[in-house]
């Protein structure tokens, strides 16, 4: 037995023992791309990058650029969409906004610039903003061209203002609506697409601006009185001539809110987050439903 045991525990020559087999879980080594196909597929992401960046965005030729207020701080921008009619049907409802930028040149790259449309949906082959000059950005760009130069749209964005939460009249036989600076520029879009404001008891503008000399649309306030609103203008640093009302929109309102049935008003704000934020408490705290709060985002 001590024979065989010694036998058993006597090593195996080398030449008979059995060599290990890799592990299957082993890592492959890694594969290297060739630098032929790294290229290719560079070129290849590239083109696809270029491909969709061209798909947001459309050309379009400027029409008319003038200055919307005495100061030339505010200039009144259109741009023709006669060869863009699948973005012209895709503009519904007031409120809605899109991206705009200036084609970059000699290296230059601006951010493009977030603008509500002004004019009306159904208004006919072009999109009308207000924008407000601010230096080094797209907005100063734009208010530099001339007709016949080309910007860039993005897609028409944003469900825009819910006019079923105030429609039909009988939902909202007040309206009041408040627009401070450039934010105007949907409220004129709502005024001229309409929402049957002279079908209802009360509709009023609370539009707020540092001065008459910042204040846009003052052409179109005939008109837009005509429909059944009445507006009024409020001015937070008027001169000695001004026989307004004075400070900021939300201070106007408060003097004088007369909101006869808070259960059948509803509100529409563009403009100022704090003044948005500000009115939409005080409405709410004076029983106006935050439903019928309407703003375009």
């Amino acid at each position: 037995m001590a024979a065989a045991a010694a036998v058993s525990a006597a090593p195996m020559h080398p030449r008979f023992a059995l060599r290990a087999r890799p592990s299957c879980s082993a890592s492959p080594l890694p594969m290297r791309t060739p630098p032929f196909l790294r290229s290719r597929l560079r070129s290849l992401s590239t083109a696809y990058a270029v491909k969709q960046d061209a798909a947001l965005w459309t050309p379009v030729p400027v029409s008319a650029v003038s200055a919307a207020t005495a100061d030339g701080s505010i200039s009144h921008f259109v741009v023709d969409l006669s060869d863009a009619a699948d973005l012209v049907d895709s503009y519904t409802t007031p409120g809605q906004y899109l991206k705009i930028r200036v084609p970059s040149s000699a290296g230059e790259e601006l951010k493009p610039a977030f603008m509500a449309i002004a004019s009306p949906p159904g208004g006919g082959p072009r999109f009308e903003f207000v924008v407000k000059t601010v230096p080094g950005t797209t907005a100063e760009r734009l208010c530099t061209l001339r007709d016949g130069d080309i910007v860039e749209l993005g897609a028409v964005t944003g469900d825009g203002f819910a006019l079923d939460k105030i429609n039909p009249p009988d939902v909202a036989q007040t309206v009041l609506m408040f627009a401070t600076g450039t934010g105007i520029s949907t409220i004129r879009s709502l005024i001229e697409f309409g929402f049957a404001a002279n079908e209802r008891a009360d509709v009023r503008l609370y539009y707020g601006a540092r001065s008459l000399q910042l204040m846009a649309y003052q052409e179109r306030f005939k008109n837009w009185e005509s429909t059944g609103v009445k507006i009024i203008p409020i001015l937070s640093r008027p001169d000695d001539s001004w026989k307004g009302e004075r400070g900021h929109v939300q201070d106007a309102f408060y003097r004088n809110k007369n909101i006869v049935n808070p259960s059948s008003t509803g509100a529409v704000l563009c403009g100022q987050n704090e003044m948005q934020e500000e009115l939409t408490s005080a409405l709410v705290a004076d029983g106006v439903s935050r439903d019928k709060i309407l703003t375009n985002y």
